[in-house]
């Protein structure tokens, strides 16, 4: 395990008028304002300072796991670089009100001990801890006696259920479920009207409940799955060279049987079909989902709201862009950046108190504040559309309303939710 522990400068050493304008750049960059008195550093000693200590875990990258394409190379640290940052934003305001934010960090083997990583975040004085797991390791570490009275924040996995019946009151999610994304992409068909659906989808588990996640979002807003076919070749099975006259045979044979439909709706989380398919079908149809014209938390295109000052942020300190697997990590180290700077405290209920009230909003660079929802602390937030080298579109699209917020016209809604703390 290593431990990184991110600080700025005592004020002590610096003057007040230096420090000022440095934490003045900082915050406007990061999108951090606290509202409230402002202290000099002088102010805020060593001995006042309260200090919140924030462990990522995560796995090692997968040796066997190749690119889809030569020119994405699988990054490194996904996730953890994201809390990183966020680490530097937290600091940056927290240094004025006496809060000094560290983060220690337990990357696993992929075969290893995610409760042994656990432990050593415990003892490294972990008080709340950000997953990048999937979702077997994570529940792994949700059933630990390790973990205590420690919150965690899911940032990796999708899954429905565990926002469902397999909730848990210690966690919360700022990754979106497959069900919101799901709903992201309905409501951008519904708005071009491209409401009758083919769905294709591979063997795997993740695609079979990402296909039931694509079935209830065409439900829930009156679209029709006309036909559904599996893709019968197992994952990795790519072409190698002299494949591409094989590809233009192969795929439109699959897809000629498929009754007429508006749109091809891909469920392939493992990316070893879909990029396949689009330019490659037998009527002359758009894709979507998890290829062509896919819905992301975040994507390396998204400019707007002030998403390239955090795009170049986060590439001065990675060397890279980001994803949404970091940018979950650092929604999850922002959020409590965000309390306790509000409440001037960093006691544990009364964050938790915080997050989940009405008055909890938090900057994240998507035109709407983002917050939690109580009935299953998933992060309600807005879902970008895009194409591979332009965002389309923003979700929730425009007419889509609801009672409280149209963000939670993404995802399951309270009174179909079935998680039950």
């Amino acid at each position: 395990m290593t431990r990184t522990m991110l600080t700025l400068c005592n004020a002590r050493q610096c003057r007040w008028i230096s420090t000022m304008t440095r934490w003045l750049s900082a915050t406007i960059a990061a999108g951090v304002f606290v509202t409230g008195p402002v202290f000099a550093q002088d102010d805020a000693t060593d001995d006042d300072t309260e200090t919140i200590t924030i462990g990522y875990l995560g796995l090692e990258r997968d040796p066997d796991r190749e690119p889809v394409s030569v020119i994405e190379p699988i990054p490194e640290n996904e996730g953890l670089e994201g809390a990183r940052l966020a680490i530097e934003d937290n600091n940056a305001s927290g240094q004025f009100i006496g809060q000094e934010f560290q983060l220690v960090e337990s990357i696993v083997a992929r075969d290893g001990d995610v409760e042994a990583g656990l432990e050593d975040l415990a003892e490294a004085g972990a008080e709340w801890v950000v997953s990048g797991l999937p979702r077997e390791q994570l529940e792994t570490v949700m059933e630990s006696e390790a973990l205590g009275e420690r919150i965690v924040f899911n940032a990796a996995a999708p899954d429905d259920a565990l926002r469902g019946d397999a909730c848990r009151p210690n966690l919360f999610h700022t990754t979106p479920s497959r069900r919101m994304l799901a709903d992201a992409l309905a409501q951008y068909l519904g708005y071009k009207e491209w409401t009758d659906w083919a769905l294709v989808y591979g063997n795997t588990e993740e695609d079979e409940h990402l296909l039931q996640a694509f079935r209830e979002s065409a439900e829930r807003f009156g679209h029709d799955v006309v036909d559904e076919k599996m893709w019968p070749h197992e994952p990795m099975a790519r072409r190698a060279e002299g494949g591409f006259h094989a590809i233009q045979r192969e795929v439109p044979d699959f897809l000629q049987d498929l009754e007429t439909h508006d749109v091809l709706v891909v469920a392939d989380e493992t990316d070893y079909f879909g990029e396949y398919f689009p330019y490659q079908t037998a009527l002359p149809r758009p894709v979507a989902g998890t290829q062509g014209l896919t819905v992301t938390a975040w994507h390396r295109a998204h400019e707007s709201w002030g998403a390239v000052q955090l795009q170049r942020r986060f590439e001065d300190q990675a060397g890279r862009w980001m994803t949404p697997r970091d940018f979950g990590a650092w929604l999850a180290v922002r959020s409590l950046g965000e309390s306790t700077a509000r409440i001037g405290s960093v006691e544990r209920d009364e964050v938790l108190e915080y997050m989940l009230g009405e008055e909890f909003e938090l900057a994240g660079y998507l035109g709407y504040p983002v917050s939690y929802r109580t009935w299953n602390q998933q992060l309600r937030q807005p879902i970008l559309v895009t194409g591979p080298r332009a965002v389309a579109s923003v979700s929730p699209q425009e007419g889509y309303l609801h009672p409280r917020t149209m963000l939670d016209s993404l995802g399951a809604d309270e009174g179909e939710s079935q998680c039950d703390f």
